[in-house]
């Protein structure tokens, strides 16, 4: 550090560094210390349960994910950021999962990909903070490492680790990403707030995988989301009739949860839906050559799970979706597909709407 820790005044950093942010497009900023043992506890729990599946990355760091100076040291303060992602004018989420016809992309996930968008403006704050007090140690992180992101962000006190496990927030319920900045700043901690979930179980009614297992507990190996976009083989046919038309994340547990109704659009222009991905039909998307696949998906979150995936989705999608010509006839164009993994994703719809194959 150039200037002297004598010299200067963290307390009003601190609230420079939030207006900073603010400038720079985040809702909300917080800053908390790096002590997360209870939150470590849970966290290896669930490792020990097996509900991260084939998510080996998971358990690769080991405790670096829940002690931040053990991933980055040096590390005593946390600036937990909060961007609001909601896609401006998108069509109505619910209108799209009641129409089989239609494909649903969760809506994190329809404008350009968040972590360049947010470790753009996260590595200006840290710029801006470097132009105040001189070189200082930091790492900016956007869901990229072994970070326990909604952990810290709670402790900032930017909301509360709601039943569904997302964040939650008051005035912003949980459409946002977060991202963090790693400092050896010994900047003042912000005060968690208190968890508002309540008696309410919405998210855990609504699930439509019963990914839910209990408040707070949440096993990945049910999830649709984890289906759609980790899970690299076959998705389990117990679970294929239960995605309906969702062929990329599901969003279902943040659409009833009440604290929602208090969240509103995002004005970051890189968040609007793309490609008419907010309603598209499903017929059209599967018959996307891999080359369109990558040409349209470029600079989207969706692109790293590859066309094959994005094929085996939309045809579990195509065997829940109502009967039609249109829809067998999408289907028998890719029966004899390249990939196994297409085909017998194919076959599986085909079968569900009577027809041998």
């Amino acid at each position: 550090m150039n200037k002297s820790v004598q010299t200067i005044d963290y307390h009003r950093l601190a609230t420079d560094i939030k207006r900073w942010a603010r400038e720079l497009g985040f809702a909300a900023t917080g800053i908390t210390d790096t002590a997360l043992g209870d939150h470590e506890t849970h966290f290896l729990n669930w490792l020990e349960q097996g509900r991260h599946g084939e998510m080996e990355y998971m358990q690769r760091h080991g405790t670096r994910r829940s002690r931040p100076a053990d991933l980055v040291p040096g590390t005593t303060r946390v600036i937990s950021v909060r961007m609001d992602y909601f896609p401006p004018g998108s069509r109505d989420a619910e209108t799209v999962l009641a129409n089989g016809n239609l494909a649903y992309v969760s809506r994190y996930a329809l404008g350009r990909d968040y972590h360049k968008v947010m470790r753009n403006r996260l590595q200006r704050l840290a710029e801006r903070i470097e132009s105040t007090v001189g070189e200082f140690g930091y790492r900016a992180f956007v869901d990229s490492a072994p970070v326990l992101e909604k952990a810290l962000a709670e402790k900032a006190g930017l909301g509360w680790i709601g039943k569904h496990s997302n964040l939650l927030s008051r005035d912003a319920g949980s459409w946002y990403f977060l991202g963090e900045l790693y400092t050896d700043l010994p900047l003042p901690a912000d005060k968690a707030v208190e968890p508002h979930c309540g008696s309410c179980t919405a998210c855990i009614d609504a699930c439509p995988t019963g990914a839910i297992v209990a408040p707070y507990q949440v096993d990945a190996r049910r999830c649709i989301s984890y289906h759609t976009i980790e899970l690299h083989g076959p998705i389990p046919e117990e679970f294929r009739p239960l995605m309906g038309n969702r062929i990329y994340g599901c969003d279902d547990c943040q659409l009833v949860c009440p604290w929602n109704r208090f969240s509103g659009e995002s004005d970051v222009a890189d968040f609007a839906a793309r490609h008419g991905l907010d309603a598209p039909d499903l017929c059209a998307l599967f018959a996307w050559t891999e080359e369109e696949f990558l040409e349209r998906m470029a600079g989207s979150a969706i692109r790293r799970i590859g066309h094959e995936r994005w094929l085996r989705n939309i045809a579990v999608a195509l065997g829940n979706a109502p009967h039609s010509e249109a829809v067998i006839a999408a289907l028998r164009a890719r029966r004899d597909d390249p990939s196994a993994l297409v085909r017998e994703h194919v076959q599986w719809a085909l079968g569900r709407h009577g027809v041998e194959t």
